[in-house]
């Protein structure tokens, strides 16, 4: 049976919570957890290091909370979809009617990436439908723009409010006309050098080879260098294949990140959810996406009217 402004409802139940203080935090925190616990839900938090502290300070002993790695659990959006996905279905396999957590966007998160975890919390509120989920995301609104706080409200129905109240958002859209936007894909600043790499139409072999030559050198880990590779592939295979010609690969690099962009005449994806979830229908469509966001450290996007441009980064985001 659901519990709490969640009773009487099916799926999702996504709220955020925008606090100012760490008092604002544990007062909305502390009754949300405990009263899982009280109700026989499971009950999770995802915090980072600090706001996880706070809140363990707060809970009494034996609380029966647990505690995901929050470092962990949001390395990347399509690596929290997955693992939410995985645990959720576990969860309901064993028995719950209601599963409450609580978890936050890394702080980097806030930055340079934040047009990813944007879509990130519109796509979770499909991505987790399937379950009898009560979720809050926290943001602290002393470190958080105000654009990525007017994002909170278009991609959460809800707000959890400090003094107990849970109210609409105004501002609220659903997932697939937020997905849907198209905004400005402001340039990684060592796109303002000319690119070190530019292919036209280049094979996915081609694409291969020139991100294992600019990647080397130590700017990017084996693994980071290995998976870009192959994120770098799947785009370029994408655009020829799904795009317009000319396709065009350019490629930049800093002492710690590669940055690409691969770009056709084309409209890009129509599934506005490509790249963050894999199809629902089980059919392979999508699949490149999808491998290239596990695959990066920031993935964004952009159309215009001369085609569709993706951009890829690996190694550490600037900012």
């Amino acid at each position: 049976m659901r519990t709490g402004p969640a009773a009487g409802r099916s799926g999702y139940f996504h709220e955020a919570l925008c606090y100012a203080s760490d008092d604002e935090l544990l007062a909305v925190t502390v009754p949300f957890l405990l009263g899982g616990v009280a109700a026989g839900e499971p009950t999770f938090v995802a915090f980072g290091e600090r706001t996880a502290g706070l809140v363990r300070s707060a809970l009494p002993a034996g609380h029966g909370i647990e505690f995901l790695t929050g470092g962990d659990v949001y390395a990347r959006p399509t690596a929290a979809v997955r693992m939410y996905r995985q645990l959720l279905a576990d969860l309901v396999a064993g028995g719950a009617t209601q599963i409450r957590i609580i978890g936050e966007v890394p702080r980097v998160g806030l930055g340079s990436t934040w047009d990813w975890w944007a879509r990130y919390e519109a796509a979770i509120n499909r991505a987790y439908d399937d379950w009898p989920l009560w979720s809050m995301c926290a943001y602290d609104t002393r470190i958080t723009p105000a654009a990525a706080l007017a994002d909170v409200g278009a991609t959460h129905p809800c707000f959890a409010r400090p003094d107990g109240r849970h109210v609409p958002s105004r501002g609220y859209l659903g997932p697939e006309s937020f997905l849907r936007r198209n905004p400005p894909m402001p340039a990684d600043p060592i796109q303002a050098d000319p690119p070190l790499v530019e292919l036209t139409d280049p094979t996915a072999a081609q694409a291969r080879a020139a991100v294992h030559r600019v990647g080397q050198g130590g700017r990017l880990s084996e693994d980071d260098l290995d998976d870009f590779v192959v994120a770098v592939s799947e785009t370029v295979t994408n655009a020829l294949r799904h795009g317009c010609p000319p396709v065009r690969l350019r490629l930049w690099a800093a002492p710690e990140r590669v940055v690409a962009t691969v770009r056709d005449g084309g409209r890009g994806p129509a599934d506005p959810y490509a790249g963050l979830l894999l199809a629902a229908d089980g059919k392979p469509g999508g699949l490149g996406l999808w491998i290239t966001h596990q695959s990066c450290n920031h993935v964004t996007q952009r159309r215009d009217a001369e085609g569709f441009t993706l951009r890829l980064t690996a190694g550490r985001p600037p900012g």
